[in-house]
């Protein structure tokens, strides 16, 4: 998470799990433990209704992944099955490539990470990377 504070980014993490729930995990299960922001709960399931995330039929929510600007826009979202996790790596490296992007006004390729050169949002450039 110091990367994500580095990153001038806040981390929420929202279930359907009470807040009981969540003060066990946190105490009881060591990757809880390494837990060092908020965890919300969405008993009522309206925050998971409303990002979509919420499978009504079989009664769990999806592993979801929203970066949100500042302004409050969705940019990104990662939907993954519940036999999948997360993987960090990308999620950090999609907000330094947002971050470099609203800073240069330059796109960035596939594959790119933090220090690589972006590319130019032009008509003319599409195709020569």
């Amino acid at each position: 998470m110091n990367k994500f504070r580095r990153l001038n980014t806040a981390v929420l993490g929202i279930s359907t799990d009470s807040i009981y729930s969540h003060k066990i995990f946190t105490q009881v299960s060591p990757s809880g433990r390494k837990i060092n922001f908020p965890l919300l709960s969405d008993r009522s399931q309206e925050v998971s209704k409303k990002y979509g995330v919420l499978n009504e039929k079989e009664g769990f929510t999806y592993r979801a992944t929203f970066i949100i600007d500042p302004e409050g826009v969705i940019q990104a979202i990662f939907i993954n099955p519940p036999s999948v996790g997360r993987n960090i790596n990308e999620i950090i490296r999609i907000v330094e490539a947002l971050q470099y992007s609203k800073k240069t006004n330059l796109a960035v390729p596939a594959n790119w990470e933090s220090g690589e050169p972006g590319i130019e949002r032009d008509w003319e450039m599409v195709g020569k990377y």
